[in-house]
């Protein structure tokens, strides 16, 4: 994004309503739908794999709704960046604190996959009265980059730790009873992953969370953020029970099929320009490579 775009963001953001940024936003999605063949390929390829069961036109309606909630999602970024620590209450409410609430001050992890309210929902979070930790991998735009910082910071103590950095830091953050806010839900590669189901295709997903449980002594607090009627919710599920296990192949499984649950609640508002299955098992072909 140009110094010209974040500015006329700022200006949009300074003169509408957040409802306005939000319809915007979409219109935007939709324009980016429509011209950015590139991108619409990726998602068509995702939602085929996962969703085999749907017809061509019921999958190429949700491609569409997914790139209305990804624009919304992009422009009321500005909300997080610039807006009050009121006007992000107003934005993003909270559900279920209770489960939070329960191990506050304790390890936690707070599992946070890639939902397109993500961002908006990790500034929220970071108004609790808590010093929160997360990773963050360097963006190329300098300026993008320096804005998503410091949504990140702007209301609290928060300790960011770069992927570069290793995972030493994360361990000694959750056992200081640093909540970490955790995205493990993407194809970081292959190594330190293992390939388990996702919607039935094999997936390389990094071993992380239970890692990270067993080495800390950490709960998981799964924390997801949706867009409903109007406003951003960030919802706190249970911890939880019996986990990490003595097999880190099958915690590994039980967190993606806890997140396939979640996505069938709301398919569209799940990120998926991301090659998820760009990481392949060898000898197989690589997904992205025909249509």
């Amino acid at each position: 994004m140009s110094r010209i775009g974040v500015a006329l963001l700022w200006l949009l953001w300074w003169w509408l309503p957040a409802h306005a940024l939000a319809r915007l936003g979409e219109w935007l999605g939709l324009l980016l739908h429509a011209l950015v063949a590139s991108r619409r390929r990726i998602v068509r390829i995702n939602l085929r794999l996962c969703f085999p069961e749907m017809t061509e036109t019921e999958r190429r309606t949700l491609a569409r709704e997914h790139f209305r909630a990804v624009g919304r999602a992009s422009i009321l970024e500005a909300v997080g960046w610039w807006g009050s620590r009121e006007e992000v209450k107003k934005l993003v409410r909270f559900e279920g604190l209770v489960h939070y609430n329960r191990h506050a001050g304790k390890p936690m992890i707070l599992f946070a996959p890639h939902f397109v309210g993500l961002n908006l929902g990790g500034v929220r979070v970071s108004q609790l009265p808590a010093t929160f930790a997360s990773m963050y991998s360097q963006i190329k735009n300098p300026l993008l980059d320096r804005l998503m910082l410091h949504a990140r910071t702007r209301f609290g103590q928060s300790e960011l730790i770069s992927r570069q950095d290793g995972i030493k830091p994360v361990i000694r953050a959750i056992k200081k009873g640093h909540p970490f806010y955790y995205l493990p839900d993407m194809d970081y590669g292959p190594r330190d992953a293992v390939f388990v189901p996702f919607f039935g295709v094999p997936a390389a997903t990094i071993t992380g969370m239970p890692r990270l449980a067993r080495a800390t002594g950490a709960v998981i607090v799964p924390c997801i953020t949706r867009w409903c009627e109007g406003r951003y919710v960030t919802r706190f599920y249970p911890a939880w029970e019996n986990y990490p296990t003595e097999d880190v192949v099958a915690d590994t499984r039980r967190m993606n099929a806890f997140l396939e649950e979640r996505i069938r609640e709301m398919p569209e508002q799940y990120f998926w320009l991301h090659k998820r299955f760009k990481s392949r098992p060898e000898g197989e072909p690589d997904r992205y490579g025909r249509d």
